[in-house]
């Protein structure tokens, strides 16, 4: 069962395996939201955790792939001396593995730049012999530099740490109700939320892939395939049945989706739960 875990009422993935099968069994993609352990300060690309739509996780949950879960535990703990007196044990095998960690990097250091070191010696011996000839006259043979004494030093905030990126135990979880409303699942009843997922979950029986369609100005944006290979075709705009559309929005959807080039769909839900699409195109006088 893929857990999904809620933080302020969004719902995330945290698991790399529970991420690839959403996406190649279930055409669920997501935004990965994550900073990279070694590149943490850009955000081209981005990591785990993988933070989904409501109608996304809505989907998931309703057919019966996924739960939401909730980890107390994780919220109350704010400092180090909290985790120390509530989780002794894991403190210390955290520690435990982070020296072992440490123990195994400084080895492999140490080789490699034996390693290195054995590579460079005779071009180093060769440019200490040019460098003593131009000064002597030319009349020192050539010598081999000698090893190193010093200990090798392997700083411990040079090594690289695993960060994990889910839990290994679940004892703390807490299940939460998607069903009921609440601080942490707000979406339950809400009509527009209702609205939108009954649209998101026609695009997707119908075989295409959704995503969020934010960054063009609409609900969602429409792929015939997985958005790594495929350029969406369409930017989906959800409206209440019946609800008045002002024309100035009618064209401004017209123009951005032909300068885009793409379809936009008013997406509305009939009263019998059926989902209706109106494509817009804009087209010039002839």
């Amino acid at each position: 069962m893929i857990r999904i875990h809620l933080l302020e009422g969004k719902p995330f993935l945290w698991n790399h395996t529970d991420v690839r099968r959403i996406r190649e069994e279930h055409r669920i993609v997501g935004v990965l939201v994550g900073a990279l352990p070694r590149k943490p300060r850009q955000n081209v690309r981005l990591g785990l955790p993988l933070e989904l739509l409501p109608e996304e996780a809505r989907l998931l949950l309703d057919k019966g792939l996924a739960t939401l879960v909730r980890s107390p535990a994780s919220q109350s703990l704010g400092h180090e001396k909290n985790q120390e007196t509530l989780f002794p044990e894991k403190v210390v095998a955290y520690e435990k593995e982070l020296e072992e960690s440490y123990q195994e990097q400084l080895k492999l250091s140490a080789e490699q730049r034996k390693t290195m070191l054995e590579s460079l010696t005779d071009h180093i011996a060769q440019s200490r012999a040019k460098k003593r000839q131009r000064k002597q006259g030319g009349g020192d043979p050539l010598v081999q530099p000698a090893e190193s004494s010093s200990r090798f030093v392997f700083p411990r905030e040079s090594m690289l740490i695993q960060l994990p990126t889910a839990q290994t135990q679940t004892t703390q979880e807490e299940t939460v109700d998607w069903h009921v409303a609440s601080q942490l699942w707000p979406y339950a009843g809400q009509e527009l939320h209702e609205m939108r997922y009954l649209i998101f979950r026609d695009l997707w029986e119908r075989g295409y892939y959704v995503t969020t369609g934010s960054k063009f100005g609409g609900d969602f944006l429409v792929y015939p395939g997985d958005p790594m290979r495929f350029h969406s075709h369409y930017i989906a705009l959800c409206f209440p049945k019946d609800a008045p559309i002002s024309l100035c929005d009618i064209i401004s959807a017209g123009r951005l989706g032909t300068n885009v080039k793409k379809t936009v769909l008013l997406c509305s839900v009939e009263q019998e739960g059926t989902v209706a699409y109106t494509s817009v195109q804009w087209s010039g006088l002839k």
